[in-house]
């Protein structure tokens, strides 16, 4: 299904895919359907990685990287495509013939169970094709010289965003800003604010 890789790289991740026990499957493909209905903000490779080691499955996280982004873009797929649970699986057959039954069958039952939220989480991203933010941390900070002026004494606020964007990667943007630049930021956020309890 994920036309754009390799064979071989395909070749591997379904290899990968069919080494894990059908209750690890269920639970890692569980994960990505929740992102693509729109209930989690995020794929977080990490916390499937730590489950599956939970799990007692070893593996090394490039592999897990390898499985999350498979099966992501293959629902994804199924889901743009309007794929029933078996067109899902004859694409799926298709496209390796390392599959194994059990594998197969976990991925028709839970596209049967989800697809249908899957395809309208889908629409109605693609009229909203712009970024979520997750969390936003941010620090006061004073800075005290530069390599232009030795006495700077200049106070700034730091700001961390994490987004997650619409091909469901979590990023990391900072950026620092001025006092005013902040009182800036703070009073078109008030203004925002007051807006969206009009609504």
């Amino acid at each position: 299904m994920p036309a754009a890789e390799e064979s071989h790289g395909i070749s591997r991740a379904v290899d990968k895919i069919c080494s894990l026990p059908p209750y690890v499957l269920t639970e890692t493909s569980q994960h990505i359907l929740t992102y693509l209905q729109g209930q989690t903000s995020g794929v977080d490779s990490a916390e499937i990685d730590l489950s599956l080691q939970r799990a007692g499955v070893t593996i090394d996280h490039e592999a897990v990287q390898s499985i999350t982004r498979f099966l992501l873009l293959t629902f994804r797929s199924a889901g743009k495509n309007n794929f029933s649970a078996d067109e899902l699986v004859s694409k799926l057959e298709e496209g390796s013939s390392k599959w194994s039954k059990a594998s197969l069958q976990i991925l028709h039952t839970l596209w049967s169970e989800h697809g249908a939220s899957v395809r309208a989480q889908q629409e109605v991203q693609s009229m909203l094709s712009i970024g979520q933010l997750v969390d936003m941390q941010w620090k006061l900070g004073m800075a005290v010289s530069s390599d232009t002026c030795r006495s700077l004494n200049s106070p700034y606020v730091s700001l961390l965003l994490k987004i997650v964007e619409p091909s469901g990667q979590i990023c990391q943007r900072a950026f620092e800003m001025t006092i005013p630049q902040f009182q800036n930021f703070h009073k078109q956020f008030k203004e925002m604010a007051a807006i969206m309890e009009t609504v």
